[in-house]
């Protein structure tokens, strides 16, 4: 028998219909359980109305719906909503992962030529709690790695960003390296596909490109985009920006790229962070446009959002723009992305683990 305290989506379909029979119901009982919290977005036994009442009051007694509980809800100016979620402790351990819903944007005006203005609402997800790449410039692994979420940890912010609003797309560039977690996030982006009904040209997956990880991916099946944090062009400094990947050459990441579009016909899109006075330059752009020359790609330019306590600053005003044209002449598709929640540190680069709802730096 499965262990009572684990939730729903922790249970694999056929656990789930082991434990549900021996609460007294049927096998497609449990089928309905899940299709009503994957499908329907039923968060509560009480209104699964399609089960038996005497089965509803044992799987509230028994199974818990969620594993993971909201803590605190955040919402910016620009109507994102961060949600700091925390995980059932492990090992005496205890750890939250922050997850995000960006709503639609509502521009005033026409937005400026090569910014990114997505329709339908982003879910931005986790995968681990903390990270151990420890980019520099990047809150989320200030406190380093805690621990790797579990594939229905995952799955369940989906289930409570959705409870914000309805989901358009999701990214996963929240905390965490998906590439080493990936059988985890794999399975819990079937999950997202096949029951949620969340496409995977709709899903993204942000990675800082481990060659070999990546091509064990690509030939997975993968039923999401990829896109890979580069950066810079320059190698050295690519070894300070994200340490995790010294030693490992860009034309390494990018062969992988090449490897990854041969493989599946989809796309990379490149990530650069623009770092005020560090990466920003005509020189970095142009050299940029050497390293990227022919390959089918997109680049978002991702303008720096200050973190409290790092030595980093947002480019100087005009800079994004220049560098975005500096690609758009060489021929390369490149978007300048101003990332939203900026005043409730829920834009990018500014989540972190956080434990009882206090920073742990």
């Amino acid at each position: 028998m499965s262990d009572p305290v684990r939730s729903l989506l922790a249970h694999s379909p056929q656990e789930l219909e082991e434990r549900v029979v021996a609460l007294g119901g049927r096998p497609f009982h449990a089928r309905i359980a899940r299709r009503e919290l994957l499908t329907n977005g039923v968060l509560d036994y009480a209104a699964m109305t399609g089960l038996p009442g005497s089965l509803r009051e044992a799987l509230a007694a028994a199974v818990p719906l969620l594993s993971t509980r909201e803590v605190t809800r955040t919402t910016a100016r620009d109507r994102t909503v961060k949600l700091l979620l925390a995980l059932p402790p492990r090992d005496s351990r205890e750890a939250t992962v922050e997850t995000v819903y960006i709503p639609p944007h509502e521009p005033t005006s026409p937005p400026p030529e090569g910014t990114a203005t997505p329709k339908g609402a982003t879910l931005c997800v986790s995968s681990q709690a903390g990270c151990p790449v420890g980019c520099p410039f990047c809150a989320s692994g200030l406190a380093g790695l805690a621990r790797n979420l579990d594939a229905h940890e995952i799955v369940e912010q989906y289930v409570a960003g959705r409870a914000v609003g309805p989901i358009a797309r999701s990214v996963v560039m929240g905390i965490g390296e998906p590439l080493l977690n990936f059988e985890a996030l794999r399975a819990a982006l079937e999950v997202v596909h096949d029951e949620m009904g969340l496409g995977a040209r709709k899903v993204t997956v942000s990675t800082v490109g481990f060659p070999d990880r990546l091509a064990r991916a690509a030939r997975s099946k993968p039923r999401f985009q990829l896109a890979i944090s580069l950066h810079t062009p320059d190698d050295d400094q690519r070894d300070e920006l994200v340490p995790a990947m010294a030693g490992t050459p860009i034309d390494a990441v990018l062969a992988a790229g090449d490897d990854w579009f041969a493989v599946t016909g989809r796309e990379v899109t490149y990530e650069y962070v623009l770092l005020g006075g560090v990466n920003d330059g005509t020189g970095h752009a142009d050299r940029l446009v050497r390293r990227l020359a022919g390959r089918r790609c997109t680049v978002n330019l991702i303008p720096y959002n200050p973190t409290e306590g790092l030595p980093y600053a947002r480019p100087e005003s005009g800079a994004p723009e220049a560098f975005r044209a500096r690609l758009a002449e060489s021929g390369i598709v490149a978007t300048v992305r101003w990332s939203r929640g900026l005043d409730s540190a829920a834009a990018c680069g500014q989540l972190r683990l956080r434990a009882g709802g206090v920073t742990t730096n």
